[in-house]
């Protein structure tokens, strides 16, 4: 969540409003009578029962309410903090479900743990005695959340509970900070994180559309300067600009360096993951969890970019999906702000200050520092590490690198080809086959390789059915042109309208020699 607003709120008179979750859950049960909810079973099921539930919470306290306990009052009062959140949050939604059409599905059970997240919201304050504020707030924390996790329908129930434990932490898991209380953690990276790790501990990623949704945004043409241009929109009203900015350059700068050091990309195919990047944007700047100096701003965008570097290299390590790195750091940093206050200013902030800003307001500083920001993102793509070609997108430049022995680089040549044979790639799986039987990047496992080149053989890779029925003399053969366009997709959409000329430039491009001659023809 972005820093503050430009300008105040706009507030009402508080008024008495006791059936306001009644009309939340008549919405939420209305949206349970949608194809969408009602083709599922158990998707209709986990709706209705959190109707029911709703229903009994708010009974009770109209009950106490009417029994001379608090009055169920609401306040309104909209912030542009919370507004301009959504409407960035809901631009990211929109380009990304126009490519990938899952997240369009997804709209009316977002829809619905919105209408949750104010119901509980209403319900949760009145239980604590106080009156709720109406206005934008549940929708920045709903819609990061669905940014970057989502239950599958059969555990869509765990959802409205990620929104609830969200929001229990920003009620109760408060400490007192520059003389006020406030909530320590943010609240949807409070949930995120803690479901991470419960998924993570328990082996059940496969429950939730987690590694589909990190790995989809690039299917967005150029996602990277979308991010970079809604991202200006939130750096301009909210200032923070150094958040974002210190945790790009530090993951840019690990990233360079280990590459320098091992030959091979650290993230595989970028410099700064999609989702990361997002995350930087979206996800690590709420002002009431992050600080406010300029100093520690800096200081706190630079240990999310080095925590998402570690847990990268932790997660892959322990087996565990790497998708997770963006999220589980965010609520230790949220821990940490304190400590940094307590350090910069122990450390000279006011010196540093004077030296940053002098007479300079501070938006014109931020407007400063979005400039060195849009230079920093220009360098970045000029030099290819955006939405151009990377060279791990590249399946000729892995197998050299496996062939040399570079870091890791056997290892990704699997994942990279067990991906692709996944999305019905003949030619991956027949290289799989031929790596787990021949033994020497992967261990021999004469059944897995039968099941791969049986999995090519079906899908009429001649050369596969050959390896299949005769183990003593295995084969390889190049990439046919609809491999090719699996293969060359640099994360985007498989290329089925790309013409043949073209396609086998592409593939020369990539380093399959074999692909240069018949571009020669072609012209």
């Amino acid at each position: 969540m972005p820093g503050k607003g430009p300008s105040s709120d706009t507030a009402r008179e508080t008024k008495p409003a006791p059936w306001a979750p009644l009309l939340a859950v008549v919405a939420l049960g209305a949206l349970a009578t949608t194809p969408r909810v009602e083709s599922h079973v158990v998707l209709s099921r986990s709706v209705l029962a959190t109707c029911i539930g709703l229903l009994l919470w708010h009974g009770a306290l109209f009950v106490r309410s009417r029994r001379g306990g608090p009055t169920l009052r609401l306040e309104s009062a909209f912030r542009p903090q919370h507004y301009v959140q959504a409407l960035v949050q809901l631009a990211v939604f929109a380009y990304w479900g126009w490519y990938w059409r899952p997240v369009y599905d997804m709209a009316v059970l977002i829809g619905a743990q919105l209408i949750f997240a104010y119901a509980f919201g209403m319900l949760l304050s009145w239980t604590r005695g106080r009156r709720y504020v109406l206005g934008f707030g549940p929708f920045p924390i709903v819609f990061s959340i669905n940014l970057f996790l989502w239950f599958r329908d059969d555990w869509f129930y765990l959802q409205f509970l990620m929104i609830a434990v969200g929001l229990l932490g920003k009620e109760f898991v408060r400490w007192h900070r520059d003389g006020r209380q406030v909530h320590i953690f943010n609240p949807s990276a409070f949930s995120l994180g803690l479901f991470s790790l419960v998924l993570i501990a328990t082996g059940t990623t496969d429950l939730t559309w987690g590694a589909d949704i990190a790995s989809t945004l690039t299917l967005a043409p150029n996602i990277y300067l979308f991010l970079f241009g809604v991202g200006l929109v939130v750096m301009y009203f909210f200032s923070i600009t150094l958040l974002a900015g210190a945790a790009a350059t530090v993951l840019f700068v690990l990233s360079a360096l280990y590459y320098t050091w091992s030959g091979v990309p650290y993230f595989v195919d970028s410099e700064i993951p999609a989702a990361v990047f997002l995350g930087l944007h979206l996800l690590i700047t709420d002002p009431s969890t992050s600080p406010r100096s300029t100093t520690g701003k800096v200081v706190f965008g630079g240990l999310y970019g080095t925590g998402v570097f570690a847990l990268y290299a932790i997660l892959g390590a322990a087996g565990a999906p790497t998708f997770y790195d963006k999220l589980l750091c965010v609520p230790l940093l949220n821990l940490a702000v304190r400590g940094i206050d307590h350090a910069v200013t122990k450390f000279g902030e006011r010196r540093v200050q004077s030296v940053a800003r002098g007479p300079v307001h501070p938006t014109r500083l931020n407007l400063a520092h979005m400039a060195g920001w849009i230079v920093f993102f220009g360098v970045m793509t000029a030099t290819g590490r955006t939405d151009g070609r990377h060279e791990g997108d590249r399946i000729p430049f892995w197998e050299q690198a496996c062939s040399e022995d570079r870091r890791t680089s056997c290892d990704r040549l699997i994942a990279i080809e067990a991906n692709y044979c996944a999305d019905n790639s003949a030619w991956a799986c027949n290289e799989l086959g031929l790596h787990h039987a021949e033994g020497r990047i992967v261990g021999i496992d004469p059944q897995l390789a039968s099941g791969y080149f049986s999995s090519a053989c079906e899908l009429r890779f001649q050369v596969a059915c050959l390896n299949l029925l005769d183990p003593e003399n295995r084969q390889r053969a190049e990439p046919r042109e609809l491999d090719l366009r699996l293969l060359l997709r640099e994360g985007g959409l498989n290329l089925m309208q790309m013409e043949e000329s073209v396609l086998y430039a592409r593939a020369c491009e990539h380093g399959w020699d074999f692909a240069c001659p018949s571009t020669d023809r072609a012209s």
